[in-house]
């Protein structure tokens, strides 16, 4: 049997030979043996554990993937493969979502949009997207629309933007997202400047998700080697 040093183990991924000795600590990397000085003695099973958790680090963070591991050296091997499973659902409803989101700022893009003078009515804007102005009232609770009220009335006035992110809201409702996700996405129009602004991010967002793909792809892999090296090892 091929024995290493917390060094070799280090250098491979350019990590301080500390956090190496964490990784153990934590559950990340099998126990290792001792020599009769108390020096660690490290084999390919444990080469192969670092290399499984930093993968998976990449592709579920840090916390899911220190928590995959312990259950993989605790003998939970059903557990770790139901949290795998989960992340690869997390990954599904992301591609989903950016796809209602895109079609949806699409459709605002291309729909006429209300001139920047323009001003509605709760009525007025209810009648527009064929909602209840209870409705309108509940969406302004979540933070999804945010209109000015009038000095002399106190009625509710929506500017061009509340009516974009009104009909954003009304596009992702009939597809079933919850008012809080909608309300994220409205924030991300906001921060973005507008829905040209938005369609770069979502470019951007794309591409964390492909790239969040292929290392869950590379983490699975790496685990896969691992359970052979250990189980060959036991």
């Amino acid at each position: 049997m091929v024995t290493l040093k917390p060094a070799d183990l280090a250098r491979e991924h350019g990590i301080s030979t500390q956090a190496v000795r964490n990784y153990e600590r934590d559950g990340f990397l099998p126990p290792a043996d001792r020599t009769p000085s108390g020096y660690r003695i490290y084999t390919e099973a444990h080469a192969a554990a670092l290399r499984a958790f930093l993968a998976l680090v990449r592709a579920y963070g840090h916390a899911v993937a220190g928590q995959i591991m312990n259950a993989v050296n605790e003998g939970r091997l059903d557990h770790a493969l139901t949290l795998v499973d989960r992340g690869h659902v997390q990954l599904l409803r992301d591609r989903e979502t950016l796809d209602s989101v895109r079609k949806a700022i699409g459709h605002l893009t291309e729909t006429p949009s209300v001139p920047d003078a323009t001003t509605r009515t709760i009525g007025e804007l209810a009648r527009r997207l064929r909602v209840t102005p209870a409705t309108l009232r509940k969406w302004e609770e979540a933070g999804i629309v945010a209109p000015t009220r009038d000095p002399a009335t106190g009625y509710r006035l929506y500017q061009a933007a509340d009516v974009r992110d009104a009909e954003l809201a009304h596009l992702l409702r009939r597809g079933g997202y919850l008012l809080e996700h909608i309300a994220a996405v409205v924030r991300q129009i906001r921060a973005a400047g507008g829905t040209e602004a938005l369609a770069d991010a979502l470019t951007a967002w794309q591409g964390k998700l492909t790239a969040q793909g292929v290392a869950m792809l590379d983490a699975a892999t790496h685990l896969s080697a691992y359970l052979r090296v250990a189980e060959a090892s036991a």
